[in-house]
């Protein structure tokens, strides 16, 4: 964590104040202050080859990073660091700002001081979602649950919208539901949430942090308001300290302290006068169905009852709510097999939750796997696969897995050749067997030749859809889904995960007797 270095933020005017990155939160940051009367200047590596005409009308001095290293302006002429989250502690240019003794803040600590001295008005309440996976999803489900229930409120941080943006806008906002990553936490050092979650904690942006210990203690700044929130069912985020009061959430039964799910319905015994239990929901109504979405919802009935919700709005909330695009949207619907998009599945612990979300699929994954294992995803999911289609430069690595872990599952690789065309390579289900013994006959090899892309990657989720409607109609269990969860990163291939969820939207509703999500046929 940052260490805490106290500001005046009140008396910043007239005060010299760098910000590091000119990104969303950069540029938020930089407008803000401008407009408390600071003397701004925005460092970034693009400086050195041009400037920003947005930010020079705003009266912001601009300065590259290799020019700021070289010594050509005074560290010392700062009398604060805004740095975005994307800056690593070990980042050097953050290395020699705080070698020399300069205050480091993040944004969200910059938004936090500004809310706590009322210089946008009355203090908000801050509810705050953090964990490795599932943010947005519960984010987004407690921001409709406080706003359905009449209070004004609205979803930022890492989601989007910028903290200070969401406190600067009209009409005014009273309660922030603020997604927080880890990097943004690690630069809010005094930040305290009226109530804060953990959903869950598994290996993610290592290289950032330096450890899983370290990339764990920035996820437990979340906990340290009057509330503190962590997911049981994860062993890492149930064990991280709680400065405040201590609740849990769980998919079993709960026990006093706790929501959990009893007879299918989620239960509230944490909040309830004297412990009592109360009904909030039906299970089968929360939208992604699943024990991911189910823990979601649980997460953010928590913070809505922390914040003096009652159940009956949480409740009302939670059943209309229904997830963003790629976030296990229902695409298309092919044979009564349901196609899946759950593209923002960008690492193994994610898309392990959304496997578990269906009783059988054929799974469609690959992209960048930035060093994370998928043994453990395979393992634990192989009875619900009826296939894998691995697509993106670690494919290979998902196939080796399977080999070790589900030999069993059919499985195909699609990729651009060396000729420009696309590829489709059956694996093979041990190193010994030939590779399309296992394979349905129904699918021979010279049914899907070789296809010219102009857009290689729009090409691959193409084929890639078209072999799972194969290997989904030629399984002897038949799934009933398809499912984009791709346990990797996409730059490999796409802009960034929606363009490579869109791919697959398209893909599937371009089917034979594919329906949209909306029930019209193609």
């Amino acid at each position: 964590m940052a260490e805490h270095i106290d500001v005046d933020i009140a008396a910043i005017a007239g005060a010299a104040v760098l910000v590091a990155g000119a990104g969303t939160a950069g540029r938020s940051a930089a407008r803000h202050l401008v407009g408390l009367g600071a003397d701004v200047t925005v460092v970034d590596a693009r400086f050195g080859e041009e400037t920003d005409d947005e930010l020079a009308a705003a009266g912001v001095g601009q300065i590259s990073i290799d020019a700021l290293l070289a010594g050509t302006t005074r560290l010392d002429a700062f009398a604060l660091v805004i740095v975005s989250p994307g800056f690593a502690p070990s980042h050097p240019l953050i290395t020699q700002l705080r070698t020399a003794g300069l205050p480091v803040w993040g944004e969200v600590e910059l938004a936090w001081r500004i809310d706590r001295a009322g210089l946008l008005g009355p203090p908000r309440t801050w509810l705050v979602v953090t964990g490795t996976n599932g943010k947005t999803t519960t984010t987004s489900m407690l921001a409709d649950i406080v706003a359905g229930a009449g209070r004004a409120a609205v979803a930022c941080g890492n989601i989007g919208l910028p903290a200070l943006d969401a406190m600067a806008g009209q009409p005014r906002v009273d309660v922030l539901c603020v997604e927080l990553s880890s990097f943004q936490l690690f630069w809010a050092p005094s930040v305290a949430p009226e109530a804060g979650v953990v959903l869950n904690v598994a290996e993610d942006h290592l290289d950032w942090h330096g450890s899983f210990d370290a990339y764990a203690q920035a996820k437990a700044t979340a906990l340290r308001g009057a509330v503190g929130v962590v997911g049981l069912d994860d062993p890492v985020a149930s064990a991280l300290p709680v400065l405040g009061r201590r609740v849990g959430f769980t998919l079993g039964d709960p026990r006093p302290g706790e929501l959990g799910v009893r007879d299918g319905m989620l239960v509230d015994l944490a909040f309830g006068p004297g412990g009592t239990a109360r009904d909030l929901v039906e299970a089968s109504a929360i939208h992604p169905p699943g024990p991911s979405g189910v823990a979601d919802a649980l997460a953010a009935a928590s913070l809505a009852l922390a914040a003096g919700l009652t159940p009956r709005e949480v409740g009302a909330g939670l059943r209309v709510f229904r997830p963003a695009a790629h976030r296990g949207e229902v695409v298309a619907t092919v044979a009564g097999v349901e196609y899946v998009d759950d593209s923002k599945a960008t690492n193994p612990h994610a898309a392990h939750a959304a496997i578990l979300g269906h009783r059988r699929a054929v799974l469609i994954a690959g992209g960048l796997l930035k060093g994370a294992a998928v043994d453990d995803m395979i393992r634990d999911t192989r009875d619900r696969l009826a296939g894998v289609v691995a697509i993106g430069r670690d494919r290979e690595l998902i196939v080796e897995a399977i080999a070790r872990h589900a030999p069993e599952v059919p499985t195909v690789t699609v990729f651009t050749g060396d000729d420009g065309r696309v590829t489709v390579q059956y694996a093979s289900a041990t190193p010994e067997t030939d590779r399309n013994a296992d394979f349905p006959a129904t699918i021979p090899a010279h049914s899907m030749p070789p296809r010219a892309a102009d857009e290689p990657a729009h090409a691959v989720m193409t084929r890639a859809v078209e072999v799972a409607a194969h290997l989904a109609a030629c399984a002897e269990d038949r799934p009933d889904t398809v499912l984009l969860a791709p346990a990797a990163a996409s730059l490999d291939m796409f802009g960034g995960y929606a363009s490579r969820g869109d791919a697959f939207a398209d893909a599937a509703r371009a089917l034979p007797d594919a329906r949209s999500a909306g029930g019209s046929s193609r």
